[in-house]
């Protein structure tokens, strides 16, 4: 595998972030970038001329990911030219399908499924749920492919994000890459990083995203309760008290982060599902756990790929944890990058959402609050 890394900043234009590759012509260009950007046409032509017959798959963010280094309002190119490895790659509409679920389920049956070894998607950050739509994805997929990826990001401002697959950035877009041969190593890992407190609770009435009841009393009240002064700032303060998810139909903790309050329901709403009879538990941040969650991650996904150093790592990392970090944002791509070594490139963003299996074949699971990783290498 050759790579090249571009990067467009306002104030400089366009620079290389790695040496340049004599006689690259890379099969893909990964692609992730503030929604302004994206959204101005030269741009994206720019991209296009750079490598001229290239697929493009990328997503607007809430921060761009390129090397050790978190951007703003920039937009951060992966080109990679593969020696051994095809690719497939589908989006489509939320207009055109019925929901979520139906979604995936088309993208996933759309792929050519001979030879398929890792599917990455990138999901419109605000009207899709991402648990439906991979229950969409697996029930088309062949068993035991791992799929992997995130929510696209709209910085702070939860307008509007872009996906796209070989055409103009659009919202409301699901966009699928398949990976195709038997020398494409693979590996993934995903990782909080918050305490939990408080008692856990049974959650005693919801619907889809929607908690309205923990052990049968408001789950506004209750958050309100524990949170204290912090609860004026709901939701925004949500991020830096999310809620783990625990049952028998959850493989492992799941976090879930606020994304809305309802007064009159007394409800609150959040990125993936919380399933009725689930058990909740209230989480706090903890700076240096964050870090740690992410080194975790990084080192799963060498054990999931026969723990060779990888050649590329896509990192998703969550808003909420680049909102609690904040000046300390960079200290867990550093230390991923610790990880890995100096012969793998980094590339990613900040989400609205996380994608990865816990384990090795498991399924895969919507997460909030995570580093996702990963990490490809060509045998």
């Amino acid at each position: 595998m050759r790579i090249e890394q571009k990067l467009w900043r306002e104030n400089t234009g366009w620079s290389d972030q790695s040496p340049k590759v004599d006689g690259l012509m890379p099969q893909l260009l990964i692609v992730f970038g503030t929604r302004k950007c994206l959204q101005e046409e030269v741009r994206f032509e720019e991209i296009k001329s750079f490598y001229p017959g290239a697929h493009i798959f990328g997503c607007s963010t809430a921060g761009e990911i390129c090397g050790t280094s978190v951007f703003e309002d920039a937009l951060a190119i992966t080109a990679l030219e593969f020696e051994h490895t095809r690719i497939e790659g589908r989006q489509i509409h939320l207009s055109q399908v019925q929901n979520s679920f139906q979604a995936g389920e088309y993208l996933a049956s759309s792929l050519t499924h001979e030879d398929l070894s890792h599917v990455l998607v990138l999901i419109d950050g605000l009207h899709i749920n991402g648990s439906e739509l991979l229950q969409g994805l697996t029930s088309s997929l062949p068993p035991g492919i791992a799929i992997t990826g995130g929510m696209a990001g709209d910085g702070v401002s939860f307008e509007k994000t872009l996906v796209f697959w070989d055409a103009p950035p659009t919202p409301d877009t699901i966009a699928l890459l398949g990976f195709y041969g038997q020398q494409l190593r693979v590996g993934y890992g995903s990782m909080g990083g918050f305490d939990p407190f408080g008692p856990q609770r049974l959650i005693t009435r919801s619907a889809a995203n929607v908690l309205y009841e923990m052990d049968g009393r408001s789950a506004l009240e209750l958050y309100k309760k524990y949170l204290g002064e912090h609860a004026e700032g709901l939701p925004a303060t949500g991020v830096f008290f999310p809620l783990s998810i625990s049952g028998e139909e959850v493989a492992d903790s799941l976090v879930r982060t606020i994304l809305a309050v309802n007064e009159e329901e007394q409800s609150l709403t959040f990125g993936g599902d919380v399933p009725t009879g689930a058990y909740a538990r209230m989480m706090k941040a903890n700076l240096d756990r964050l870090i740690d969650g992410a080194v975790s991650a990084a080192e799963s996904s060498l054990s999931v790929a026969d723990n060779a150093s990888p050649e590329l790592a896509i990192l998703i990392s969550c808003f909420g944890r680049r909102s609690i970090l904040k000046q300390r944002t960079e200290e867990e791509v550093e230390a991923v990058s610790d990880v890995f070594g100096s012969g793998c490139m980094l590339t990613g963003f900040y989400s609205y959402g996380e994608i990865s299996p816990f384990k090795p074949g498991e399924k895969p699971e919507f997460h909030n609050q995570t580093m996702t990783i990963t990490t490809f290498r060509e045998v």
